[in-house]
């Protein structure tokens, strides 16, 4: 039996769709496994309900047959499905990562980048690696068609989720097919000021680089409140804000003696728009985990 933590992860972060992505300290999944002539899954803890449970429409169905690797596999989620924060992602990697140690497959955890992205596939139809990355890697990650750059960071996060549902495919779909000259520029800039500012630990160039005029502006749509919650976060402190991945959590860069100030003014913002939501008072952290064997 082996037993792993899995991170929850952010990814574009605002200004690098579909390249950046971070783990987060919380939440997680953690994914029990056990070697099995066929392949079963139970799904227990948060919005376990709306997860299928059959392998063929699992994303842990997907690793298992990548690494042909059958087992009874029991996911315990802590993130919570279509909330914007690798929930799908988290189940993939985590499973990529016991399946790995289970069959002694000796693959490295960035070979098991490509194979966990797999699962994605099975959710939103294309085999991202923006959040099974961070999940797997820990950190900040920036993945790009040649592979996956890792690095430690020390910036503290507040995300809060707010009790609505956005699925990737929805969120996908509103996305801008073209975009300016000058909006390319100004994310391009703002991208490599985020990078710069990840590699030096430093939320204030963190926050600046998460500013994104064009995608961002058309998922933020999709997420009722988040003009309110964004400025609030600001008022409170906050370095820099933006749509957590396809959403709707939103998430903020900060200063650590801002965390529980920018997390308090995020949910009165959304109970002033009438919808229950939950803080994560978190940080960058690292990737999976085995507990034990």
């Amino acid at each position: 039996m082996v037993t792993v933590r899995a991170p929850a992860t952010s990814a574009n972060l605002g200004s690098g769709f579909d390249v950046f992505g971070v783990a987060l300290s919380r939440p997680a999944d953690v994914i029990t496994v056990e070697r099995a002539d066929r392949t079963t899954i139970e799904v227990t803890g948060v919005g376990a309900q709306y997860i299928p449970e059959d392998p063929d429409s699992n994303t842990v169905g997907a690793v298992v047959d990548a690494l042909d690797a059958p087992a009874r596999i029991h996911i315990d989620k802590g993130v919570r499905p279509a909330s914007g924060l690798g929930s799908s992602a988290a189940s993939a990697a985590g499973a990529a990562v016991a399946l790995n140690e289970l069959y002694d497959r000796g693959l490295s955890r960035h070979e098991l980048v490509p194979v966990a992205a797999e699962g994605e596939a099975v959710v939103s139809g294309v085999a991202h690696s923006d959040n099974v990355a961070p999940s797997i890697l820990g950190g900040f990650t920036v993945t790009a068609a040649d592979g996956t750059t890792a690095v430690d960071a020390d910036v503290p996060l507040v995300v809060c989720l707010p009790d609505v549902a956005v699925s990737t495919r929805d969120a996908r779909r509103v996305v801008p097919e073209t975009a300016s000259m000058d909006d390319l520029v100004a994310t391009v800039g703002n991208a490599a000021t985020l990078a710069v500012g990840m590699c030096r630990s430093d939320p204030d160039l963190v926050g600046s680089g998460m500013c994104d005029p064009v995608v961002t502006p058309e998922r933020a749509r999709l997420i009722t409140g988040y003009d309110d919650v964004r400025e609030a976060a600001f008022d409170a402190g906050a370095t820099g804000v933006t749509v957590s991945g396809a959403g709707p959590a939103i998430i903020a860069a900060c200063h650590d003696d801002r965390r529980q100030a920018i997390a308090a003014s995020m949910l009165d913002a959304f109970a002033a728009a009438g919808i229950e939501a939950r803080a994560y008072q978190t940080k960058i952290g690292r990737g999976a985990t085995i507990l034990e064997e």
